[in-house]
């Protein structure tokens, strides 16, 4: 497939936040596994925020914030290390806010793992939260795991394409998926009712709309098969009202779901679009973000 400029990999180092809750303990575990697929170091992360603008936390304060964070990657490192026996783990605490020590920790080259909810607001799923901070301003691909835990692997990595802005997040679907042996499923969702009124006249029937939706996708999914002939990979192009609704749904038949992150260069509104925050709050696998950007 042809090359994208910002050429991100994940074989680099995984870097998971921790605030010994039972949400956190589940990124910690699909953290530790996955650098143990790649044969990568884990960092666990706690960011204690003791300098992240509390002015008036007194020094017995200080002090226990750090007692807590011993404590807390204590317990963290104890369960990656039973979760993937033989890992690299080192743990790490941080006393700024909790997006700044994740991202700053990972650097480009590194994934960043987080949980959905914590308590005090720490990786709390939430608009403006530290978990969406993290995914909106990451320049290296994020990982959010979701409450539910999959009992039996689905054998599948779900990944959302509409054109070629895409490439890149298909490009690393398809990286875990072969190292997984799992096949790659490739989703396109066609809003038709997005598109009636400027389109439809253009097509003789809403079959012709459709097909021409899917055609830069399917450009992708055809340059992908040409590139890995071993990888099992299948496309589904689906018509819906929303996109958001269709690939929530999908989600519950992945072990992973990858999409590009385009967020917004406007300073007013969220960073991160519809589609992908209402895939971060109900996916039923984890999400992977890759640090795409808008450019309409």
């Amino acid at each position: 497939m042809p090359g994208n400029e910002r050429n991100l990999t994940l074989d680099g180092p995984v870097v998971v936040g921790t605030d010994g809750t039972e949400d956190a303990h589940r990124a910690v575990r699909w953290a530790a596994s996955e650098a143990a697929s790649r044969e990568s170091p884990l960092t666990v992360v706690h960011a204690t925020r003791t300098e992240a603008g509390h002015g008036r936390l007194s020094a017995r304060g200080v002090e226990r914030a750090k007692e807590h964070a011993t404590e807390v990657l204590a317990e963290a490192a104890e369960l990656a290390k039973r979760t993937a026996p033989g890992a690299a783990v080192t743990t790490t605490s941080c006393p700024y806010a909790t997006a700044s020590c994740l991202l700053g920790e990972a650097g480009r080259d590194g994934t960043v793992v987080v949980g959905t909810r914590g308590h005090g607001g720490f990786l709390a799923l939430l608009v403006g939260s530290d978990a969406l901070r993290v995914a909106a301003h990451a320049h290296a691909p994020v990982v959010v795991v979701p409450r539910q835990e999959r009992e039996d692997a689905a054998g599948t990595v779900l990944v959302a394409a509409r054109d070629g802005r895409d490439r890149e997040a298909v490009r690393l679907a398809a990286d875990v998926a072969q190292r997984r042996g799992a096949a790659l499923r490739v989703f396109s969702a066609w809003i038709f009712l997005d598109n009636v009124g400027s389109m439809a006249t253009m097509f003789g029937d809403p079959a012709g709309l459709a097909e021409a939706e899917a055609a830069e996708a399917a450009r992708l999914v055809a340059e992908l098969r040409a590139d890995r002939p071993g990888l099992r990979v299948s496309h589904d192009v689906v018509r819906a009202a929303s996109a958001a609704a269709v690939l929530v749904t999908a989600t519950a038949d992945a072990d992973l779901v990858v999409i590009g992150s385009r967020r917004h260069s406007s300073p007013v509104g969220a960073a991160l679009g519809h589609v992908t925050h209402a895939v971060l709050h109900h996916a039923h696998c984890p999400v992977l973000l890759t640090p795409l950007s808008a450019r309409d």
